[in-house]
Formats: structure tokens, sequence, C-alpha cells
């Protein structure tokens, strides 16, 4: 049996229709079952908050290896004590449940305990996970292909707006279903001691990333370039709480700054090109 978190969304999804596709016995934990895709219908579903560590261990027990990750509520507010009560709460339940193989989603950069705050979080949840029995393996993936649909609506009115000036130069991307394929993959074999995984894609600059987007909604974009200063005006005018538009903000800075880097011990290269991506989100 597996377990697998984060099943209603694209990376935990894509791994439980890998091995439910495969035949393989999979336990999705949800805090909403209603959210469960009907291609998931052969699964078993658990509810469970990953901050309740009793639930969560209940949830684990019987894994031969399970799927965790940190979400983060682009919306809250209270988000530090919310991410430091999940670390907890995830790295006890693993311990309680005997688990003994976690694979676990992180992110480049997730190496250091001094960047940006989404980073540190995941950084102790990568060191709390090590500290228990569990042999871990940690997915530290770049930046997805998916973040594109949240430009989508200006594109369709003729712009592509950009976090900084750099239009240039290439950074890889990486199709969520690319990922979810390395988790599934990584729990049907299991490593014998921890490893770090490092998941690339395709590199675009933002220049080619303007053009496939035009290309898919039939458009010729100008490119905005949004300078630093309203970053975290901009992203709450488009959502965010102001608490996590700073933190985002964080991130994009470390990005800009070249700190999101490959440290892993070994790397998976995904292979579907941006122009899939966008044919899936329109």
């Amino acid at each position: 049996m597996f377990t697998i978190a984060g099943s209603t969304g694209r990376v935990g999804g894509a791994a439980a229709r890998d091995l439910v596709g495969a035949g393989h016995a999979v336990r999705l934990l949800v805090r909403d079952p209603a959210g469960v895709a009907g291609d998931l219908a052969g699964a078993a579903v658990v509810q469970a908050d990953l901050t309740d560590r009793a639930a969560l261990a209940a949830a684990l027990h019987g894994s031969r290896g399970c799927f965790l990750l940190l979400p983060f509520d682009p919306a809250g507010t209270g988000i530090a004590d919310q991410q430091a009560r999940m670390v907890d709460a995830v790295t006890g339940a693993v311990a309680d449940a005997g688990v003994p193989h976690v694979v676990m989603l992180s992110s480049l950069g997730a190496d250091s305990a001094d960047g940006p705050r989404i980073l540190r979080w995941l950084h102790a949840l990568e060191d709390g996970l090590r500290s228990t029995p569990a042999v871990v393996s940690t997915v530290r993936s770049t930046h997805f292909q998916e973040n594109v649909g949240e430009v989508l609506e200006a594109a369709r009115g003729g712009v592509y707006p950009v976090f900084g000036d750099d239009l240039d130069t290439p950074v890889p991307l990486v199709a969520t279903g690319d990922v979810g394929a390395t988790v599934a993959a990584t729990l049907l074999a299991p490593p014998e001691s921890h490893e770090i995984i490092d998941v690339l894609g395709p590199a675009y600059s933002e220049r080619e990333l303007a053009a496939a987007v035009g290309e898919a909604v039939g458009k010729t974009l100008t490119i905005a370039p949004c300078p630093r200063p309203v970053w975290e005006q901009t992203l709450t005018a488009a959502g965010l709480s102001a608490e996590a538009a700073e933190l985002v903000a964080e991130l994009y800075d470390a990005a800009h700054h070249g700190l999101l880097r490959p440290a892993g011990t070994r790397k998976v290269i995904g292979d579907t090109p941006i122009e899939t991506t966008l044919e899936r989100l329109r």
C-alpha cells in the first residue's frame, strides 16, 4: 500500500494516477474527499489534516511508502505558524507510523537553511524526516510549467507580465506530470539510503515563454516587466494575502539571484515541452 498526500493537486494526483493505473494499492490522504478525481476511484480515501499528528500516523500505518508535501496557502494568514505545525506533525507521524520510505516534494534552493522563508520550511521538513527511521527521497523540483497559467488571462489581452527585467536567461521548467512520474517511480524503487533528486525540465527564457504563450492564445504579446518595488502590490492584486505576497516576492528574489540551484545526489530531466502544457491549460 502506498499513501499519497496532495492527490487533489497536480503532482500528488499525477503520482497517484501512475500507481493506480499500474495496479498498485493506493491510499489517498486528503482534507476533502469530495475533491478526489473520478479517475482515482479505485484508491482508498482517508481524511486527515497535515497538522494532526495522530490522524496522519493512523493514515500512514501499514504503508510501504508514502508521498508527502508542505502545502502553502497563497490566501492565508498566520502562515509561519501553520508551516511549523505541519513540519512537526508530519515528521512525528512518519516516526509514529514506522513508514519505511518517504518521498517528499521539495524545491531547488531548499538545501540552505538561510534562504527565503518558504524554502526554510521545506529545509526544516527535509531535516525532520531524515531524523526519523524512514529512508527519505527528497524531490527538489524546479519551477512548474503550469505556473504560466497565471498569466493566460493577461495574455488574452495581449500582455505577458514578467517579474524582473531579465528576458533572455533560460530557466528550466518542469511539467507537474513529470514530477509526479518521478515520485511514483521512486516509490516503486526505494533507495537503500537517503537521496536528493533534482527534477528539472526544458529551459526557456521569458522571451521564449512569451512567444509560446502568445502562440497558444493566438496573439503577439507585449512583454511587460514588473519592477521590484511593486511585486508585493501586484501579487496582492492577484489575490494573495499580504503575508503570502511578501513570501512569494522573497522567492522571486532568490530565483533572480541564482540561489535556486541543483544540489542533489541524482538528477531527473522531464521532457514535456511548454507547448504541451499550454495546450492542457487552455
